[in-house]
């Protein structure tokens, strides 16, 4: 019965042997939530990334600081086995891990860790909008600022089609990405995009 026993508990032994090996996972969090998130998996001792971008605000006071804020709002970065999903999820403020498919998370590359371990404080990352071609945005500089419009291209720098409704006439303009941002800016002017595009 012994000599089974110790066949059993060596088997078990090279079984977990060839579970896969952790991975980095994203951890989609409450807003606002990431540092707190952070500390929790700390006391966790859960190896986890979050990568911060510093920058300068004003307060109402006209006093000036400068902030530590989360690089990608609502995410950082755990290392864990797929099966320990559950420990990370028990976390206040950690929502969900971010799925591939068939609900399945999906692991983030340690190349792309590594990069952003290592790059990103030399070249003043900080978070931009991902604007796509057929997204509605607004020009947020120069003189042509508060209008609205509709990426339709971005390959040799962003062209934005601007349509007045009025005359339902559309005009096609190049402008900087650094100028444009998604639409949720304020003080919008009138002009739309027609159905037809």
């Amino acid at each position: 019965m012994s000599a089974f026993n110790q066949a059993d508990s060596s088997a078990l032994g090279s079984l977990t042997d060839t579970q896969p090996p952790p991975n980095w996972f994203a951890v989609y969090t409450t807003s606002r939530h990431e540092k707190r998130v952070a500390q929790h998996l700390c006391q966790r001792q859960i190896e986890y990334y979050l990568p911060l971008y510093r920058t300068q605000r004003k307060w109402r006071d006209g006093s000036r600081v400068t902030l530590e804020l989360p690089l990608f709002p609502c995410y950082l970065f755990v290392r864990i086995k797929r099966a320990e999903r559950a420990r990370v999820l028990d976390v206040p403020g950690a929502l969900t891990l971010v799925g591939g498919s068939a609900r399945q998370p999906c692991p983030v590359t340690d190349a792309t860790i590594d990069v952003l371990r290592s790059g990103l404080h030399k070249h003043n990352a900080e978070p931009h909008p991902v604007l796509t071609v057929g997204q509605r945005v607004c020009i947020k500089s120069g003189s042509l600022a508060g209008i609205v419009g509709f990426v339709v291209r971005k390959s040799n720098g962003f062209r934005v089609v601007l349509t007045l409704e009025n005359i339902m006439q559309s005009i096609a303009v190049e402008v900087e990405e650094d100028a444009l941002e998604p639409l949720e800016c304020r003080g919008i002017r009138a002009f739309n995009f027609p159905s037809d595009y």
